[in-house]
């Protein structure tokens, strides 16, 4: 039998109102130690919360209760909502340390007890881990998608097309023993679902919506790169003079612009150098160009590297001796703010194409490496493969899709998962 667990399911207080789950099988019973008797089923009802010993009052709370298997994690659960100030939430939950049968909840405990008892899959427990962490609106709904199950139901329709497939090469082996060819129609299907899985590979990843696009400043040294990157992040964050070398090691900023993680990237001056230290921030500037997600190019145009998503700009047009810009290039300043909007206008438009879509559903790395192994098996069904390693590899298959959810082979994964969680979560 499981153990009952209770904690603060709410933010720490003070609060105006905190809420403290209890659930496992006693949870009843703890819940009418400490407030006397429970309202019916997912019904909410006031009562004294007081001291199963002393008999003590400690607050009056709103209480509900809900009864397994129909509850969040599949267990009996009470709910104590009760008023937010830090004595109370910790009378409380004292008074239910000396229940017997309790003990405090482990991080994310609650989640990973829905998890085991069917009423979430990998997927959706990811989403929502992802979803406590979202800091900003497009993480907000590319989580609350994994959340409510949006790859839970595309897998269970990609292993259902999958399991018809393994009935019919099973049935290949089962009445054809002289001639075990696989039918052309299944090898057909088979390389369609494939193709299917691949475009959900290319895709946008979740990775670089939880990490922000990764925005690069680059060029040569004194080209305005640390004081652009200052006044958009509106704090003095990189070093500023007019020693040319000054930036000699690049420094990342998070920033969300109209619910956009992005990733500010302020890099050394590039050129050559014979100081050891500044060549080195040289190398590793060059790294970040070629990693960029959008290169902001401060340099001349003739000389700026290719860049499928790149910006050029004619910085410091605010000085009498810099001339308009070249064709193709903004002018901006960051002493006016001249051309600043039309800047972020334009990184938010090439940001937004290394970003799932509104609505979209966006795979981690872990998920991808699965539909990887899954698209992978589908296209070892080949017309000259024999039935029997046609099943075989169609099992593979299954079994990439089964521990994408969860239903299989994921034990090594689940404390790594659910100690991202927050106590009582």
């Amino acid at each position: 039998m499981a153990d009952t667990i209770y904690a603060l399911s709410s933010g720490r207080p003070p609060a105006a109102v905190s809420i403290i789950r209890v659930s496992g099988p006693h949870a009843h019973a703890a819940g009418e130690r400490i407030s006397g008797s429970l309202p019916a089923a997912r019904t909410a009802s006031v009562r004294e919360l007081r001291h199963p010993d002393t008999h003590e009052l400690l607050d009056q709370a709103l209480i509900l209760r809900f009864d397994g298997p129909a509850s969040a994690t599949g267990e009996d659960i009470v709910e104590f909502q009760c008023h937010g100030g830090r004595a109370v939430v910790d009378a409380v939950l004292a008074a239910l340390g000396v229940v017997e049968g309790l003990r405090e909840a482990h991080p994310g405990e609650f989640t990973r007890r829905s998890f085991e008892n069917g009423r979430i899959d990998l997927t959706e427990a990811e989403g929502l881990a992802d979803l406590i962490g979202a800091e900003t609106e497009t993480q907000r709904k590319a989580a609350l998608a994994l959340a409510e199950g949006g790859l839970r139901r595309q897998i269970d329709t990609w292993r259902q097309r999958v399991l018809d497939l393994s009935a019919r090469a099973e049935r290949a082996i089962d009445y054809d023993e002289e001639d075990l060819a696989v039918e052309p129609e299944l090898v057909r299907s088979a390389g369609e679902l494939a193709d299917e899985l691949q475009e959900w590979l290319d895709l946008p990843r979740m990775e670089t919506l939880k990490d922000g696009v990764r925005i690069v400043f680059a060029g040569p040294p004194n080209a305005g790169k640390s004081s652009l990157v200052n006044w958009l992040v509106g704090s003095d964050r990189a070093i500023v003079t007019d020693v040319p070398g000054t930036t000699r090691d690049h420094i990342e900023i998070p920033l969300a612009i109209g619910g956009l993680p992005l990733l500010l990237t302020d890099t050394a001056g590039l050129r050559e150098t014979s100081d050891k230290v500044e060549a080195i921030g040289v190398a590793r500037a060059t790294a970040m160009v070629e990693a960029a997600d959008v290169l902001v190019w401060l340099g001349e145009p003739e000389v700026a590297p290719q860049h499928v998503r790149q910006i050029r700009v004619h910085a410091r047009s605010d000085l009498p001796d810099r001339g308009g810009a070249p064709v193709g290039s903004l002018a901006v300043s960051s002493v006016t703010g001249e051309g600043v909007a039309a800047l972020l206008d334009r990184i938010a438009i090439l940001a937004r194409e290394v970003l799932p879509g509104e609505g979209e559903i966006a795979i981690n790395r872990r998920q991808a490496e699965l539909l990887e192994e899954a698209s992978m098996a589908l296209r070892r069904v080949e017309p000259t493969t024999d039935a029997v390693i046609v099943a075989e590899e169609l099992r593979q298959a299954r079994s990439a899709f089964d521990r994408l959810t969860g239903a299989a082979g994921t034990e090594d994964l689940l404390d790594s998962l659910f100690s991202r969680f927050c106590l009582g979560k």
